[in-house]
């Protein structure tokens, strides 16, 4: 994967999600700014107001499932139906259930906390 970095509007949540939940390493966890590993992964959250404020931008919150970019993430594991489980157990927003594609590709989707969407997938 490409590094990606999200703007957030509450990183504590947006933290303990991606720490906690999707079992990503903390690098750097310092309020405004956070980064994260997993594998080969790298993962950078930005505080969305503190960022606009910095770059001369008006704050203007987003709402909803994916309207907070035009994209989504994917990460790879070759424990897809292990990690569908766990992340069912700990009722993570799926939204799209766990599947075998016509082309042979088994995946899933999930929300985070604040609706950006997540790919899980072989």
């Amino acid at each position: 994967m490409i590094d990606v970095g999200l703007f957030v509007g509450n990183m504590e949540k947006m933290v303990t999600f991606y720490r906690d939940v999707l079992n990503f390493e903390t690098g750097w966890d310092g309020g405004l700014f956070a980064t994260f590993k997993k594998d080969t992964d790298q993962l950078f959250m930005f505080d969305r107001k503190h960022f606009a404020e910095s770059i001369g931008e008006t704050y203007v919150p987003p709402s909803g499932i994916n309207l907070t970019m035009e994209m989504y993430m994917r990460f790879a594991t070759n424990e897809v139906d292990q990690e569908y489980e766990r992340l069912s157990a700990l009722n993570v927003r799926i939204i799209e259930e766990l599947s075998t594609k016509p082309w042979g590709q088994r995946n899933f989707f999930i929300a985070d906390p604040e609706g950006n969407i997540i790919e899980i997938g072989d």
